[in-house]
């Protein structure tokens, strides 16, 4: 089940569970449409993947499913990955 986590990892913005500018990774690293686009060139940060759009929940399934408000934040900062 996905945790449909409530903020942008690189700029905190607000993506709440029917944004429809959310996008994830394959480990569910989770990202606004502009910072993937604009900052992180379409790879994951933390995972090297790339991105999907995040799909919305239906309502009644968000009452029994809630989504997670648990915020992550990249502490040191956003931006492409960088090869090890």
């Amino acid at each position: 089940m996905l945790e449909l986590r409530p903020n942008c990892e690189c700029c905190d913005k607000d993506l709440p569970p029917e944004a429809k500018d959310a996008r994830i990774c394959t480990f569910e690293c989770t990202f606004c449409a502009g910072c993937v686009e604009n900052v992180l060139a379409g790879v994951c940060p933390n995972c090297g993947g790339d991105f999907t759009a995040r799909p919305i929940r239906p309502a009644a399934m968000l009452k029994k499913y809630p989504a997670s408000t648990k915020r992550v934040l990249k502490a040191e900062g956003c931006g492409p990955r960088r090869a090890a």
